[in-house]
């Protein structure tokens, strides 16, 4: 996608108090309700990754009124935080977010941390490995290593962001987290799942358990046909998970003998990252 193709006019020389005049939070009378349905429509943007979404998309997706979300958009356009491709009239997260995420970057070390490991894992795998980090109730793709196996398993992209369970970067998250909290994102997620490949709460629930049986998530046939997933937390310094590595691959490569040494090497690397950052606080 050209740049040249997105209408995304700059803010120019208008001054700070004119950019936050024209806010949406200004533009749709103000409030925190505001705020909320202007992020509601940012994080179903970002769902769509690189393919992007329509308006009618992002409507049924938010559940907002279509002159609502009509507002919305139009006052992120003006602000460089949506832009809009020409041709097809898709919806993309705009510049301005990525200019500000500049800045948070150092914040979140996760993905510099898992660098090596995931180009490891990569090489001796050939697989395609994620890293995924949790967003509230859904799981973040933050980054991306490809093996050299032919046949790609591509199922993510960095940015994409998807319910917690939904993958199993996704599934070993929320395998990790405690009891409660793990059923709180489940009801709360439970309307979104069916859209998954038929994953459901009653299915996550099972999957959840054999997961902790397991010492792993597996993930197959489901939000990605003719692949499977297998994956394992990444642990913050009070036993949180604060991430999780997944190796995808066609399910032709993922016989269980196989998944269970996969899982070997990823706990292995899981557990450098978690030693690695233990020793940088």
């Amino acid at each position: 996608m050209a740049r040249a193709d997105l209408a995304s006019p700059r803010r120019g020389g208008r001054s700070s108090l004119s950019a936050a005049a024209r806010s949406p939070a200004a533009d749709l009378g103000g409030g925190t309700q505001a705020i909320e349905r202007a992020l509601l429509v940012l994080r179903v943007l970002a769902s769509a990754g690189r393919w992007g979404m329509r308006v009618a998309d992002v409507v049924a997706a938010s559940g907002l009124p279509q002159a609502t979300v009509s507002r919305i958009v139009g006052s992120l356009l003006r602000e460089g935080v949506v832009e809009r491709e020409a041709r097809t009239r898709k919806l993309y997260i705009g510049h301005l977010v990525h200019e500000l995420a500049l800045v948070a970057r150092a914040r979140f070390p996760l993905p510099e941390a898992t660098r090596q490991p995931m180009r490891w894992l990569a090489e001796h795998t050939e697989d395609t490995i994620y890293l995924s980090e949790p967003s509230g109730n859904e799981a973040v793709c933050t980054a991306h290593e490809e093996g050299p196996y032919p046949i790609k398993a591509l199922p993510l992209h960095v940015g994409i962001r998807r319910p917690l369970g939904v993958g199993a970067g996704g599934l070993a998250i929320l395998s990790a987290l405690a009891p409660a909290r793990a059923e709180e994102i489940l009801q709360v997620n439970a309307v979104r799942y069916p859209a998954y490949g038929g994953i459901d709460v009653a299915w996550l629930r099972a999957a959840i358990q054999q997961t902790q049986r397991d010492g792993y998530a597996t993930i197959s046939e489901k939000a990605t046909p003719g692949m499977t997933a297998i994956g394992v937390p990444i642990l913050g310094p009070a036993g949180e998970p604060i991430g999780a590595i997944s190796i995808a691959a066609i399910s032709q490569r993922m016989a269980v003998k196989r998944r269970v040494e996969l899982a070997r090497l990823l706990r292995a690397q899981c557990e450098t990252v978690t030693a690695a950052m233990s020793r940088d606080r």
